[in-house]
């Protein structure tokens, strides 16, 4: 990704050229994008044998209303497509962590329900979890206001 060339200038009511701060830091968020959820799921499954993804998935669980949300829900809340979150799901399944049950509401969907094994798998790989998150991305932020650079994520996400 090229965001500025050498050549560029831009004409009346044109985009402002990046500064070079502005360039080094729109480069490095293309690079933490891929390589931070990387760095954060090879620890998991080095130290806990469980995918970032599956982590996940059991997390947002945890924190739903009696520990359940419909399919399309989850797969929204873990950035992942209807089938790709069908798989992770199916996998937790056969491991006893999450069930899948019909909706009440309307017989065609499906509802995905953290069980207490998996409850109980999400607590013990949750210190990694912390510790790759300090590692790899906390303890870089030292002197940064954090409140004020999470607005702008937040801001930024929507």
């Amino acid at each position: 990704m090229s965001t500025v060339t050498p050549q560029a200038t831009p004409g009346p009511g044109g985009p402002k050229p990046l500064s070079p701060d502005e360039e080094a830091l729109v480069r490095s968020l293309n690079r933490v994008i891929y390589a931070l959820p990387r760095a954060i799921d090879a620890d998991l499954v080095r130290e806990q044998g469980l995918p970032l993804v599956e982590y996940l998935t059991l997390m947002n669980l945890s924190e739903a209303p009696e520990r359940r949300l419909r399919m399309s829900e989850l797969a929204t809340a873990c950035e992942m497509s209807l089938s790709g979150m069908s798989r992770v799901v199916q996998k937790l399944e056969r491991q006893g962590f999450v069930e899948r049950v019909r909706c009440e509401e309307d017989a065609r969907g499906w509802n995905a329900v953290l069980t207490d094994a998996g409850l109980t798998r999400l607590e013990e790989a949750w210190p990694a979890n912390l510790a790759a998150v300090r590692r790899h991305f906390l303890d870089h932020l030292t002197g940064i206001d954090l409140k004020k650079l999470a607005a702008a994520m937040q801001n930024i996400a929507r």
